[in-house]
């Protein structure tokens, strides 16, 4: 299943900026979306995903206070808002389709089976 980040660019900190990413074809194999993200250096991490049936959320902790995840079904689109933007928030930011997680899994990249390529987010001082 294609999935097609966008939305990155350049911005203050404090600014806000915000990732679409749009699956096509075989869109009814993808049931929930996450986002990664990969900062120079660093291993890749878990930022957000949800499930797009129930529209449930995850987050990590270290976003959850300033970025909102949410979902169009019927465009199979999701977006990540991001507010309050950090220079440690400075990274590529990789969407993700998985056919399936659980409560504990819902953070592992094993559990995405879809990958986009990613959009650069970079966050000035």
């Amino acid at each position: 299943v294609p999935l097609q980040a966008s939305g990155g660019g350049l911005v203050q900190a404090g600014g806000s900026l915000r990732l679409s990413c749009a699956a096509s074809g075989s869109t009814f194999r993808i049931y929930g979306v996450g986002w990664f993200r990969q900062a120079p250096g660093k291993e890749r991490e878990f930022v957000a995903a949800i499930t797009f049936s129930s529209g449930m959320t995850f987050y990590a902790d270290s976003v959850k206070a300033r970025f909102g995840i949410s979902r169009d079904k019927t465009k199979y689109t999701v977006t990540l808002q991001m507010n309050s933007l950090k220079p440690e928030d400075t990274a590529v930011y990789y969407c993700a389709g998985s056919r399936g997680y659980g409560i504990g899994t819902f953070s592992r990249q094993t559990s995405y089976h879809y990958w986009g390529q990613g959009t650069q987010v970079t966050v000035s001082s």
